[in-house]
Order: C-alpha cells, then structure tokens, then sequence
C-alpha cells in the first residue's frame, strides 16, 4: 500500500487539516518539527553577534513556528478525539517533547545570551512589553533548571521527561475508566424519578454505546450529575457516585495511586534541585499569591462559613427526606443533590425541568456570542467550509463588527463522547501574535454536554450554561489578545488570574438583560416568563454551602499535599481522609476531586499546588463585575473599553496585579466574593 501523504509536513497556518491528518502523521511531523526548532535554537545561542533583545529574545519567541502548530494539533486531539493509535504516539511523544523543551532550557550558551540581557536590562532600552518578555523569558529558563550544574542539570532534564510519561498515564487511565463504565437503565423501575430530558440523555448515551438498554448513565458529568440529582432509587445513586468518584482509584490496570506517589515524589526532588522545601514554594513563587500562607487565608475566609452554611442546608435536606418518609438520620453524599433539588424546588417552585427547556444550546451560545459583541464589538459566522475532527463541532470566523477586519477563528466542541476528557476546557490551536509576523489565533472550547437524540435540541441545565459561559471567557481572552509576541498573548497569564476572564464572563448568563432577549422555550418559543427569572435569581444562593465545601476542600488537600517534603513516601488515599478530617470535612459531602482523578494536580502541574486560583479569582471577577453595577448597565461602554484594554487584550504584557488596578482603580475587595456567594458574616 502507497504510504499516505503527511498533510503535517506543509502546514504552516490556517485552519488545521483535520480531515487528511491521521494518527501516524504526528510522530514523523514531530521529529521534523523538533530538529527544526533546536536547528533555530543553536543558530541563536551560537550566534557569533553579541546578544541583543532582537537576535536572542524576540529571535526565540519567533522560532519552532511550525512545532507550535504541530504539537498543538497533537495534544488537543488527544484530549478531544482521541484512539488507542493516537495514545500509542501520546505516550511515546509526551516524554519526547518534555526533552526537547529541556534540551532549549539548559542550553548554557542560550542561557547565557539571555541572562547577559536580564543583567543589563534597565540600559537596553527597551519599551515595556519588551522589557516584560525579556524577564518572563528569564524566570522561564531559571525555573526549568537552567541555573543548576553538572549532574543535577542532568537529572533535572530526567524528572521533567518522566514526569510527562506520568501525566500521560494518569491521564489515559481516567479515561479508560470514565469511557469504561455504565450504569444500565433496563427498566421503568430504573427510570424512577428522572425528568424528560435525563431519560433523553441516557437514551442517547446508550445509542451512542451500542447498549441494549432503556438507556445508560455514564461517567459525563452532564449525565451523572442530573441522574443522582432526579433518580429516587438511592441504590442506583450510590451505585452511579461510587464509581464516579472512584475513576482513576479502582484495583487494576489503570490505577492511579501509585502514579500520583510517582509523580509527588519527583516533584519533592524538583523543589530540592531548585533549593527549596517543598514543591508548593516552587509552584506560588510564580502567583499573585505568591505563598502559601496567603493561600490558607484566603481558603479560610471560605472554609470556616462555608462549613456553617453546609451544615444549616444539611438540616434542610434531612427535613426533606422526613417529609418524604426516608430515613432523615444521616444525608449521604450520594442523597445530597436529590435532597437538595426537591428543597429547592419547596422553597422556590424551580427545579431544572422546568427551567431546561429555555436554556437550549442553540439560544445560548448566540447569546454568549450576543454579549461578546455587545462588550467588545465582535461578531461571530458560522464557516461550515472549515471541516473539524468531528461532525458535530461547528467552526466560527470572529471579524470586527464595525469593520470585518479578521479577529480569528473558534471552534466550538460542545458534545460529550467516549473518545473525549472529562470536564471542560479551552485551548488553541494558534495563539496570537502581533507586529509584522501577525498571526491570529485559532481557539477551541470544550465541553462535554450530553447531546440529545438526533433532530432535538440540547437542553442545558443552569450550572451548563454557567460552564459554556466559563469556558467563552477563556476562549475570548484568546481571541481578543493584542501583544507582540506570542509567549506573553492570550492566556499565558500567572495562574491565579488565568481565572479572571473566565469566571467575570459567567456573570453576564443570567442578567436580565441576557435573559430576556435569549432564553425562549424551545418549543413555543416564548420569552422566559418574569416570574421564572425571578426565580431563577431569587435561588442564586441556594446550596452555596455545599458548592463552596466540595471546592475549597480539594484546594486545602491539595496546598497540604504539596507542602509535605515527604510525599512521595506516603500513603496517598490515608493521607487524603486524614487531610480531611483534619480539616473537619462534613461526612455528607465529598471533596469535589479525590486524588487519583485529580486532572488539575496529575495531568500536568499547571494547577499544582494552585487549584485555589479559582477563588482567587472569584476575589477578582466578583469585584470587577461592580464596575458594571455601579455603572447601573451591566453594557457600559466606560467599564467594557477598559476591561478589554486592561484584562481581555493586555496577555501577560502587563503584571498581573498593575493589569487589574489600571482597570478598577484599586485592589480587590475580598468581600464582594464573599457576598456573591452568601458567606460574608453580619457585622
């Protein structure tokens, strides 16, 4: 058979050849890609010309182009569509690529050339996005090791490689469990208690499986979370909740415990490499928060109220189910959501069935699409021309409103399948750069709904349309990124404010104004009645306790997991129940992310040691949308123009904590979190 043509080898932008790319294209793709970036990186380290910011820094921010495309290609697709073939060359290119970046990192004379320019740096001359890449550069290199010696250089390029293999294996392991298993709905028995479009959703996951069933629940968290939120057979809730939140802990072949001590304890020998404790010293020096006593602070301004309020909601959920005739004694984890829906439901007349039916994905994502354009005068077009990995995933050109001019391009993968990561994310497959190399950006968001039968609409839950609207603000802070150079664009921010765009955009979901023009029944098409979304607003507290509980105790786990030199040594699953008896976990809840299923922590180290940052942001994005309510107009044009100049835009062009006071004028004020979500004690 004639080997087929790598479209990988010509492709130097523009929309990615998914239809023509296959498996086996990457690893040939990859080593070119490679050896022609380190073909550019010693032509800059061996550069015979005294090092200036042009031929070193702006110079290595310009190289590996067409690596960039490749490798984006390639790890997006493995988390979004991926086969047994295409984890065969994950797992033989992970630890690959970590190489390669170290091979760039501890280049001595590549180092050299860059830290003579940090040295030097207040006499160059240079204006302050410059002088920002050239000190973001610098720290890049000291924390990849660049600045160790002899052997331990060495042995730092050896942890960082098989760290990658780990991260690939814990990864590929919770999905072969989330993929694996289902719950099989056989009869109208097991149907009990499930509203319309939970029924529709199993029916789907079950066509989609290829099971002879009523239908089936799977490990999608758009499934198993209605499923023990409406199913009244507590068997089958305990059933589905167990092995949810054991994926990635189960005896076997994909068994993530022992990775995860792997993986803590090369981390432990990273943090003594670098001369520090412990790996949580290393991770928060790069952080708005900088250490972990700031974090413990700020986690405790949480912690304490949030455990008060989940124990006040306990007591509702025990007097439910004696009203219901069930045993009120104890509330276990998998009765919480039941329990908790059908006191919502007494104490506001709302429950998700009632409400779905206007939240059609359809109306949503114009409606996501209708704010960006209203803040930050964008539009969005449907180019059906661009043919993606997947039937389903719809591919939109972002033009300037006013002018047409080009603003990128995003693709939206909405659609849960065994093939495809748990949970929701954005990434890119182009991120943008400026100046006379223009590039502009190609960005995805990911989520993982459950599709409803074919020629019907897919109904979102309310916590659904907050996720869409979540992973929107990524994907506009990738989209609307105007710097130079491509390692400060977009979402290459610190990562206690990566959050920030994200979790400000949810704020506009539920706005009156949003929700009038955009949520309509998907039958009749009729507007959200008044009383509904005053409903929907009255119950925006509701189980805030619990919400707040199951978060901020996977961020306390985790800041003490990798405070301990002595991790990689312990036993991990004793280590995590002691961490949360320790910190007083309530029996009825769990943490929201048990240890080996912990993407955050083990699929890479981007959120380790920093799973806080998503309080850390909500400090931000609570006190920022007051620049709007202040305003009286959640579209003031004042407060839009500078959150795109100072937030949207800026990259990492600006230090993060100068980037938000241009903006508000001011630090933050923790207590606008704290009233947003109901925690703020009286005075």
């Amino acid at each position: 058979m004639m080997p087929t043509i790598n479209p990988l080898m010509t492709y130097t932008g523009g929309f990615p050849p998914f239809v023509t790319t296959r498996s086996e294209h990457f690893g040939p793709a990859l080593e070119a890609s490679t050896a022609s970036h380190l073909a550019e990186i010693d032509a800059i380290a061996l550069n015979v010309e005294p090092p200036s910011f042009a031929n070193t820094v702006e110079a290595m921010d310009l190289a590996g182009e067409h690596l960039g495309l490749v490798s984006r290609m390639f790890s997006n697709l493995t988390l979004s569509e991926t086969s047994p073939e295409l984890q065969a060359v994950e797992r033989e290119w992970s630890p690959k690529l970590a190489a390669h970046d170290s091979r760039i990192y501890l280049n001595d004379a590549l180092f050299g050339r860059v830290d003579a320019l940090f040295n030097k740096r207040a006499d160059l001359g240079l204006d302050a996005e410059s002088l920002r890449l050239l000190e973001r550069v610098h720290l890049d290199f000291t924390r990849a090791g660049a600045k160790l010696v002899g052997a331990q250089k060495q042995r730092y390029g050896q942890i960082v490689e098989r760290l990658a293999a780990l991260y690939t294996e814990f990864s590929q392991n919770v999905l072969a469990d989330e993929s694996a298993w289902t719950l099989a709905l056989t009869s109208e028995a097991d149907l009990a208690g499930l509203p319309e479009f939970v029924r529709e959703g199993a029916t789907s996951a079950a066509k989609q499986r290829g099971v002879s069933a009523l239908g089936v629940i799977t490990l999608s968290r758009s499934l198993v979370v209605p499923f023990l939120t409406f199913s009244s057979r507590r068997d089958l809730r305990e059933h589905a909740y167990t092995a949810w939140v054991n994926r990635g802990g189960n005896a076997g072949a994909h068994n993530n415990w022992p990775i995860c001590q792997q993986i803590m304890a090369l981390r432990q020998e990273l943090a003594a490499l670098h001369g520090v404790a412990n790996f949580s010293i290393y991770q928060l020096a790069d952080t708005m928060a900088q250490t972990a006593e700031a974090v413990h602070e700020l986690l405790q301004k949480v912690w304490t109220p949030a455990k008060a309020l989940a124990a006040r909601e306990c007591e509702a959920l025990k007097g439910m189910a004696a009203s219901l005739g069930a045993d009120a004694s104890d509330i276990a984890p998998w009765d919480w959501r039941y329990y908790a829906e059908k006191v919502r439901v007494a104490r506001f007349a709302l429950d998700d069935a009632q409400v779905k039916p206007y939240f059609s994905l359809d109306r949503m994502t114009q409606a996501m699409f209708d704010v960006a354009g209203r803040l930050f005068g964008i539009e969005f077009r449907a180019n059906p021309i661009h043919e993606a990995y997947q039937a389903d995933v719809a591919a939109y050109d972002v033009v300037h409103t006013a002018t047409g001019e080009a603003v990128g391009t995003f693709l939206a993968d909405n659609f849960s399948r065994q093939t495809k990561r748990g949970g929701a994310w954005m990434s890119d497959y182009r991120s943008q750069r400026g100046g006379a190399t223009k590039v502009l950006p190609i960005i995805v968001n990911n989520n993982n709904f459950a599709q409803a039968p074919s020629g019907q609409a897919t109904l979102l839950s309310a916590d659904d349309v907050r996720t869409l609207f979540h992973e929107f603000g990524h994907g506009l802070h990738g989209l609307l990124s105007q710097v130079r150079y491509q390692r400060l664009a977009g979402t290459s921010v610190l990562r206690d404010f990566v959050e920030l765009p994200s979790q400000l955009f949810e704020h506009w979901a539920f706005t009156p104004e949003v929700l009038a023009k955009h949520a309509r029944h998907v039958d009749t098409g009729a507007e959200l009645p008044a009383e509904l979304m005053a409903k929907i607003h009255a119950a925006r507290r509701f189980n805030q306790g619990f919400e707040a509980v199951e978060y901020t105790s996977s961020a306390l786990v985790d800041l003490a997991l990798h405070q301990r030199a002595d991790a990689g040594s312990l036993d991990l699953a004793q280590f995590q129940a002691d961490a949360l008896a320790a910190i007083g976990m309530p029996n009825s809840i769990r943490m929201r992310h048990h240890l080996p299923h912990f993407g955050h922590l083990f699929s890479g180290d981007g959120y380790a040691s920093q799973y806080y940052v998503y309080l850390w942001a909500e400090t931000l994005d609570a006190d920022a949308f007051g620049a709007f309510t202040e305003a009286n107009d959640v579209f003031d044009a004042a407060s839009a123009k500078a959150l795109l100049k100072h937030i949207y835009s800026a990259g990492n062009s600006v230090e993060p904590g100068a980037a938000y006071r241009a903006f508000r004028g001011r630090n933050p004020d923790v207590n606008a979190m704290l009233r947003k979500k109901g925690l703020l004690t009286p005075a």
